[in-house]
């Protein structure tokens, strides 16, 4: 089997219960951004070296977007369908995980001098890279939720909440 099914050469691309769709289209564009926020938490992951507690955190949004990748791309038809399906989804207790990094590194010493000037580091830059790709693709759902499309509230927390977590773990970063 070839990564490469030519299905995708006339412009469209397949949702997760087989709608074709156009690659430009909101859900695409959404699972794109997420893609790119994960591909991101990739480079970071790679930057923050023998940080383990940093490297849990990434690894675990980075498991997270996958199942909120995969509920972004079923059609709003499908909604109801993938909800009943044995597909992991984000829930509650994932946006309760990200919650409670954040109290915790709250609970730490931060500096803030410099914060908005990325750079200090290679580590809270890729974070910092990473940090906007979340704002970014926080940005799709809210257009696409303003489309008349369905995107689940708790999606949209959780990206949010995602994006914080990932600026205070930049700042740590910093040292």
């Amino acid at each position: 089997m070839s990564i490469a099914t030519r299905t995708g050469d006339d412009g469209t691309t397949g949702l997760v219960f087989g709608q074709r769709v156009p690659k430009d289209h909101p859900r695409v564009e959404a699972v794109g951004r997420c893609d790119e926020l994960n591909a991101a938490l990739g480079w970071a992951k790679c930057q923050v070296g023998g940080d383990a507690e940093i490297v849990r955190e990434l690894e675990s949004i980075q498991r997270d977007l996958v199942n909120l990748m995969g509920e972004l791309a079923a059609d709003d038809a499908d909604q109801t369908r993938y909800a009943d399906s044995k597909f992991g989804k984000v829930t509650d207790a994932e946006l309760a995980r990200v919650d409670a990094a954040i109290a915790r590194l709250e609970a730490t010493p931060i500096l803030f001098e410099g914060w908005a000037t990325p750079g200090k580091t290679p580590a809270a830059a890729a974070l910092d890279l990473a940090r906007v790709a979340a704002r970014r693709a926080e940005r799709q759902l809210v257009t696409m939720r303003g489309g008349g499309f369905s995107v689940r509230g708790l999606l949209l927390q959780y990206v949010n909440r995602t994006s914080d977590l990932l600026w205070l773990l930049a700042r740590r970063a910093e040292g």
